[in-house]
């Protein structure tokens, strides 16, 4: 795969992911829809996006997807929506892939990968930027939601290291969505009688499935193989930042110098980062 195709395929992953906590956050703040519904239909719409595209592929379609790896989606997905009823997008994207990063980088380094200084500066860069632009000023996030993000991120974390070299992304993921579908049914099932929905609401989840989820992920994978643990993991700090720009856009919240400031810092952390990766 060519440089090319690598960046704008994680350039369009990472934009989906900001999405999925922006769709997830207007959903649960701002419309009837409840956390389990939109685990559902958000899966399910996903599973389908998926099945639609395996269906119009013309690839070998090589590799399936496994049970274990659903249940990690689906702790994924479940602990994200509980998590966003009380997290904003910012703390959300936050925790989560803070969580995401740990997990994917302590693989890297138990694996035995190692960063070079430059590497270790530009993730500490990065991560300093990070914190400097989310937490000050911000009150703690609710404890319960913290830990339901958290627990997302090392969800994903998981489910993006067991997808690496598993076969066809889309087929592979298209069959983890669909093998979770019943576990979200069995959650919306099990919390029937704090079910509510409205019309934007599961419009919003159609779109987190399909289109944020459905084929971002399977962009992801796509883009995934060609990227160690490490890289992986850190440029997707950037989602946090894509998050925080579409809050403004969508959510109203104020654009501030500090803003760009730390967003610098965090997009030249990353930049440092990759640029070594591809020296070493």
């Amino acid at each position: 795969m060519s440089k090319i195709r690598i960046v704008a395929l994680t350039s369009l992953a990472m934009l989906a992911f900001a999405g999925n906590a922006l769709l997830c956050r207007l959903a649960l703040a701002h419309t009837d829809i409840d956390a389990a519904s939109f685990t559902t239909i958000r899966l399910i719409s996903g599973a389908i996006t998926l099945w639609l595209i395996v269906r119009a592929s013309r690839g070998a379609n090589v590799g399936k997807g496994s049970w274990l790896s659903a249940i990690a989606l689906f702790a994924y997905a479940a602990s994200f929506s509980f998590a966003y009823q009380s997290l904003s997008a910012a703390t959300g994207a936050l925790l989560l892939f803070g969580a995401v990063q740990a997990t994917m980088i302590g693989y890297g380094i138990w694996s035995g990968e190692r960063l070079r200084k430059l590497q270790l500066a530009g993730l500490v860069l990065a991560l300093a930027g990070l914190v400097a632009l989310l937490l000050p000023g911000l009150s703690a996030p609710p404890l319960l939601g913290s830990i339901l993000m958290l627990s997302a991120g090392v969800a994903w974390g998981v489910y993006s290291l067991r997808g690496r070299g598993a076969g066809d992304p889309t087929r592979v993921t298209g069959e983890n969505f669909l093998r979770a579908v019943p576990m979200a049914v069995g959650l919306s099932v099990l919390l029937h009688r704090d079910a509510t929905l409205d019309s934007l609401g599961a419009t919003y989840a159609l779109l987190s499935g399909a289109l944020a989820s459905g084929i971002g992920y399977a962009i992801w994978y796509t883009a995934l193989p060609s990227l160690r643990a490490s890289s992986a993991a850190t440029v997707q700090l950037s989602v946090p930042v894509i998050a925080a720009v579409g809050g403004i856009v969508l959510l109203g919240e104020p654009l501030t110098l500090r803003f760009a400031l730390k967003s610098m810092a965090i997009l030249g952390g990353i930049a440092l980062f990759v640029w070594q990766k591809r020296a070493k």
